[in-house]
């Protein structure tokens, strides 16, 4: 197994797997797969480029099979976070690491960024998810109810936190 950060040359299967994991589990997701998938590879593309969306690959045998996400908040109040966005591993890559080792990888990236807090949403019911989240430390502190819709069927969304510093600085 391999973890790197993508680059705009990952698009074509960056965007595969993304769109496999918006068909296979939309309720995981607060993207659409018709949405993402009406996106041409030129968007995809910018979004690997833009330095406010870093983004990490799991490759076996060359092949893509877990993609996470860290999104930069902009506003001068919020640049001390970001956002965990669009955790995914292929069902065949559960169980095995692959989710946890892109987090690492992730939170490493952010520490050395020094960033001190981490948030993320995780669709409620998603036990594995929530398993992952919380042996790395996040912790939920609320749920917004009906967070998404899919297929005319209300999700909520679990609200999880991270603290990368040990206090508020001065």
């Amino acid at each position: 197994m391999q973890i790197r950060r993508l680059t705009a040359v990952d698009a074509p299967a960056y965007r595969a797997l993304r769109l496999r994991g918006l068909r296979e589990h939309p309720e995981a997701f607060t993207s659409s797969w018709e949405e993402d998938g009406a996106q041409p590879l030129a968007a995809t593309e910018a979004r690997l480029a833009s330095p406010q969306q870093l983004l990490w690959g799991a490759f076996e045998g060359g092949a893509l099979c877990g993609i996470v996400g860290l999104e930069l908040l902009r506003r001068t109040k919020e640049q001390h976070k970001a956002k965990v966005v669009g955790m995914y591993v292929l069902a065949d890559g559960a169980g095995r690491g692959l989710g946890a080792a892109l987090l690492d990888a992730l939170l490493a990236h952010a520490r050395q960024a020094g960033l001190a807090d981490l948030v993320l949403t995780v669709t409620e019911g998603n036990a594995a998810a929530l398993r992952l989240y919380r042996k790395a430390g996040f912790e939920a502190f609320g749920t917004e109810p009906r967070a998404i819709r899919v297929d005319g069927r209300a999700f909520g969304k679990v609200h999880m936190h991270l603290s990368l510093t040990t206090g508020d600085a001065p």
